[in-house]
């Protein structure tokens, strides 16, 4: 997993790059959580772009981001959803929760 940090913008983007599963799921849990706490930003995505599968592990893991980023009083959401993705977000009912971001324009 990537992350990057827009000072200006107070957003915080975690470019997910592996497979979200029981393996894969502590280690970006801890990994966000300390650069959600280290940067404190009003908005954080996560970009799901290089995600081609996820099970229910990764549902947990995005809803305790979530209630973390709120603590904070940060705002959360998921961009660049494969259909795959999508479709387990939208089952699990996490897309009533999590809005899909829509202007991500950052390089």
């Amino acid at each position: 997993m990537e992350s990057k940090f827009y000072e200006e913008d107070k957003l915080l983007i975690f470019k997910i790059t592996d497979e979200i599963d029981d393996n894969s799921v502590q280690k970006i849990r801890r990994r966000a959580d300390n650069e959600i706490e280290r940067f404190m930003p009003k908005r954080v995505v996560f970009d799901f772009d290089c995600v081609t599968f996820m099970d229910s592990a990764g549902i947990g893991m995005i809803i305790g981001r979530y209630k973390f980023a709120n603590m904070i009083g940060a705002n959360l959401e998921v961009s660049n959803l494969s259909q795959s993705v999508k479709k387990i977000f939208e089952m699990s009912g996490i897309l009533r929760l999590i809005p899909i971001a829509q202007d991500l324009q950052i390089s």
